[in-house]
């Protein structure tokens, strides 16, 4: 059967987000909650205060057995190699054409035996890619998809520590960024990261289905005091744009490379072999013909995915990501542009309804939380 016909899936809190008014909307084979209270409202109480998503659509990938570093490490870009027990990494991966398949969370639980986590609307086609490259590398580890299994809550804002704190016996201010502890809640195994989609301090939660519903009330009666509010799709796009946290399908997709897109950061060229390796030093060794920047409109239009970039009646580029960002108050995009246009304030147009719209070329991330 296509996947397109497939009945839409529901996490196991849907009920719940319907009893707490959310406004339900299709979203990568999910019916998932868009908002709550509103977009604004729901971006502005995540930066002040804290929020809490229901992220049980991402997909999950255990990794075991003696080659399990190997493999990973051949998977992404990033080196998991340096890793520790309890650590957490970001990594984009590649096909052999250095195009990005995905971006991801590697969990380091120990040498042999990591979790990976991926976006929802790949699942399926980053789980079938891994296995092809386990075969192709006769890499001895088992590959077990669990999405299904498997809810995640995210808890994110400034008061996100003080609220979960309140439910969790031991001390999170001992869970460093990117680092997560596998514990008991009342009874409940979970396993809880600093990490989050947002730019903000905050947490992500995993744990089975079957206790989604229990740590979903614990959560919000634990938040009540602190303004907790249920976040939606809507919001947690506008956050992580602001942030300037890549979203795949629109920032990257498997016709961009981590070094256009500005996650040079994550491409440890120096760590040995790694899918894509050979394509995406070609690339390096040519020059980037296009760069992924961020712009502010100078004049009145909000910038949409696919817009043209356009500079002396000419295309020079496409936006990927554009909108109103509530707590910046300003209309801002990100998009690919030609290599001589990526300077922070070149003035590029963005082609909107027919007419050209100045913008300016910004430093990212837009928005960097206080410390």
């Amino acid at each position: 059967m296509d996947s397109e016909n497939l009945p839409l899936k529901r996490t196991a809190v849907f009920d719940e987000h319907v009893k707490l008014g959310g406004k339900i909307v299709p979203f990568a084979g999910w019916e998932m909650p868009v908002q709550f209270a509103g977009v604004i409202e729901e971006h502005m109480c995540v930066r002040e205060k804290v929020g809490i998503f229901d992220v049980s659509h991402m997909g999950e990938v255990t990794v075991k057995g003696k080659d399990a570093l190997a493999f990973v490490n051949y998977l992404v870009t990033n080196d998991v190699s340096g890793l520790v027990d309890g650590q957490v990494l970001y990594s984009p991966m590649l096909y052999d054409s250095a195009g990005i398949v995905d971006d991801l969370l590697v969990y380091r639980k120990s040498a042999d035996d990591y979790l990976l986590v991926v976006n929802a609307s790949n699942v399926a086609k980053d789980f079938k890619w891994m296995q092809d490259l386990q075969s192709r590398g006769k890499y001895d580890a088992e590959l077990v998809n669990i999405s299904d299994t498997i809810s995640e809550f995210a808890v994110q804002g400034p008061l996100s520590e003080k609220t979960l704190q309140k439910i969790f016996k031991i001390e999170l201010s001992g869970i460093g960024f990117f680092h997560f502890k596998e514990c008991d809640l009342s009874g409940m195994p979970v396993l809880i990261s600093r990490t989050g989609y947002t730019g903000e301090d905050g947490f992500e939660v995993y744990f089975k289905n079957e206790y989604a519903k229990v740590i979903l009330k614990m959560i919000l009666e634990a938040g009540h005091e602190f303004g907790i509010q249920p976040i939606g799709l809507g919001a947690r796009d506008t956050l992580r744009f602001e942030s300037k946290l890549m979203l795949y399908g629109n920032d990257i997709t498997q016709d961009t490379n981590p070094l256009e897109a500005g996650l040079k950061w994550t491409v440890k060229f120096d760590k040995g072999d790694f899918c894509g390796k050979s394509e995406l030093l070609k690339i390096q060794e040519s020059g980037l013909t296009r760069r992924l920047v961020g712009f502010e409109m100078v004049e009145r239009g909000i910038p949409r995915h696919d817009y043209k970039i356009v500079k002396d009646q000419k295309q020079i580029g496409y936006v990927t990501s554009g909108t109103f960002a509530p707590y910046l108050k300003k209309n801002l995009g990100l998009g690919y542009v030609s290599s001589e246009y990526k300077d922070k304030g070149t003035e590029i147009y963005i082609e909107i309804r027919d007419k050209a719209v100045k913008a300016v070329v910004v430093s990212t991330p837009f928005y960097k939380r206080k410390k």
